[in-house]
């Protein structure tokens, strides 16, 4: 397969397929060097036609704490008393610029996430 840009659909099946073959290529080798090559076309032509859009900044957070096995209470001091706490993780406050530093600081939940706005919640129904 001839390295060039991916413009298509068909482009893209073909260097996902070459991608694959390549996967066990040896470090140093001229197929190393082709999968790399691919790989960076590859994901460029994903980044512009398969964007994926960066978590709601609650869910990131909400995520992080999961990942560290913590929960909520977690925050209390770094965003806040627990009455500010809640009211961030319900959306009923925006995070404040300091917020979103020691968010950063003390998480490393990476501060693009963090300022974009936070969806809006639906609210349940009683049933």
């Amino acid at each position: 397969m001839e390295i060039k840009p991916i413009r298509t659909e068909r482009d893209y099946e073909r260097a996902l397929r070459e991608v694959e073959r390549l996967m066990d290529a040896k470090p140093g080798t001229a197929e190393e060097d082709r999968l790399d090559v691919l790989a960076t076309l590859v994901d460029a032509y994903e980044s512009e036609h398969f964007p994926i859009d960066p978590p709601d900044p609650i869910e990131a957070i909400r995520f992080r704490l999961e990942q560290q096995g913590l929960d909520t209470s977690a925050l209390v001091g770094v965003i806040g008393g627990r009455s500010r706490v809640y009211e961030v993780m319900q959306g009923k406050r925006a995070l404040s610029l300091e917020m979103i530093r020691r968010l950063n600081e003390r998480f490393g939940i990476p501060a693009e996430v963090l300022i974009r706005p936070v969806r809006a919640r639906r609210r349940r129904r009683a049933a």
